[in-house]
């Protein structure tokens, strides 16, 4: 089948695009910006990239068209092909049919923390031999691709894994479907990590997320498990209705956090029993929960906690998670997803945790949609007070950012222009600060550009 997928570059959407390849589907596809890394990435796989959404692409004669959901009504391919009657599909739809039907799906669902705890459990059903298939919202460093089919298991080398793992979005899916994401992969596993407020461009308050995390609930099989921290906002999405096994995080009743030293490492407990003891390098209480969740899942497809425990130990993290980018006179850049003011606050905390008194550069671009809209600009100064100076990018925000990190006083500037941030970044720092740059997006390579003003 020759498939073309409208919105190929977003992460999502190229991970569909990989695993459709994969399968044997010839694939092509087009975006509004086609441009490295992920243009490079689709093209060493062998898929031929067009730039814009021109209706001369029906030329190709695809047998069906995948659309992402940054295609709207008006999109004029996307009306040619409703105009001419043509097959057209959503990614996630697209793949619970052609890749997620009959797997043992584990989904990971949450306001925060998706794409590490996605990466985390994917490595770990992988080092204990069970060769999952994945999709992931990152680039996982213990497997260098956000997306792979299922592989070929330790235990059984002449069948395919039937496990998959899925970063399980609450996002809509499509301007055809807005159901959210996850509700198309009916998992067997689901792990809900957290839920706040978000996506405030789609959703009008939290009762509204809450309700599309009850049909993901609805979707598990009762012989299936649903692993849920233990949260209000979860609480009322279970009391909704939940007909599986359910197990707590941080919860006195299921798994434990205990014995956390000052290196991060922690002890692991299930029904009050030690499981073992995790000894890495990640940063934060929010990793040790989404370590606590991963464990919980590995268990239910058969993974004892303690080889759970071993895998997580050998982690390599996700990229663009706390990754170092440089260290120039001994100062270091970092990058970070980080852009919900609960992850920011989150990550900031964690960096604090790690350097002790020496100072944090907070530097941040409030780019996804719910910062733009400004409904979470109040929040902002109260996530960033462990950062000793923010350097906050305010181009074409609609509300006035100095006038919300007023609270923070000299210790927050704001800037229209890429340039002048960067200038004053480099004239601040010293050696033996931590540069913590926050953004979802590629911030104009501004990681680059404050390294080569450090290092002048």
């Amino acid at each position: 089948m020759h498939i073309h997928i409208l919105g190929i570059c977003g992460t999502f959407m190229g991970g569909i695009a990989v695993l459709a390849k994969a399968a044997g589907h010839r694939v092509t596809g087009c975006d509004a910006n086609v441009y490295p890394p992920m243009s490079t990435q689709l093209e060493a796989q062998g898929i031929t990239l067009t730039e814009g959404f021109d209706p001369s692409q029906l030329s190709l004669n695809a047998d069906m068209y995948v659309i992402g959901n940054v295609v709207s009504r008006g999109n004029p391919l996307m009306e040619a092909i409703l105009n001419q009657g043509l097959p057209y599909i959503s990614g996630p739809q697209w793949l619970a049919e052609h890749v997620l039907q009959g797997k043992w799906v584990l989904a990971v669902a949450g306001t925060h923390g998706k794409t590490t705890t996605a990466s985390m459990l994917a490595w770990v059903l992988d080092y204990a031999g069970l060769a999952p298939g994945f999709l992931i919202g990152g680039v996982p460093e213990n497997f260098a691709v956000s997306a792979r089919l299922p592989q070929t298991p330790r235990q059984d080398p002449h069948s395919q894994s039937p496990f998959f793992v899925i970063e399980a979005d609450e996002y809509d899916t499509a301007f055809f479907d807005k159901r959210s994401k996850f509700v198309h992969y009916r998992p067997r596993t689901a792990v809900l990590n957290n839920l706040e407020f978000d996506h405030a461009d789609i959703f009008d308050d939290l009762n509204a997320i809450e309700k599309q995390f009850h049909h993901l609930v609805r979707t598990v099989p009762a012989q299936g498990l649903v692993v849920a921290n233990q949260q209000s906002s979860l609480d009322r999405v279970l009391d909704r209705g939940c007909w599986s096994r359910v197990e707590r995080i941080d919860s006195s009743a299921d798994w434990q956090v205990r014995d956390v030293d000052d290196q991060g490492r922690f002890d692991v407990y299930f029904g009050g029993e030690r499981q073992g003891n995790v000894s890495w390098s990640l940063l934060g209480a929010h990793n040790r929960s989404n370590a606590l969740a991963v464990i919980a899942a590995a268990r239910h497809v058969g993974v004892a906690p303690c080889i759970a425990i071993e895998a997580l130990v050998a982690f390599k993290n996700v990229k663009r998670r706390m990754e170092v980018k440089g260290i120039v006179r001994d100062i270091t850049v970092y990058d970070d997803f980080a852009h919900h003011p609960t992850a920011i606050a989150t990550t900031v905390a964690g960096l604090r945790a790690k350097v002790g008194a020496a100072r944090i550069l907070a530097v941040l671009e409030p780019r996804s949609n719910t910062m733009k809209l400004g409904v979470m600009k109040d929040a902002l100064p109260q996530s960033l007070v462990d950062a000793d100076q923010v350097f906050c990018y305010a181009a074409n925000l609609g509300w006035d950012a100095q006038a919300a990190l007023a609270p923070m006083h000299a210790r927050a500037s704001t800037f229209e222009h890429l340039d002048a941030l960067v200038s004053a970044v480099a004239q601040h720092a010293q050696p033996g600060d931590h540069i913590l740059v926050m953004s979802n997006g590629g911030f104009g390579g501004v990681h680059q550009r404050l390294l080569q003003a450090l290092d002048a």
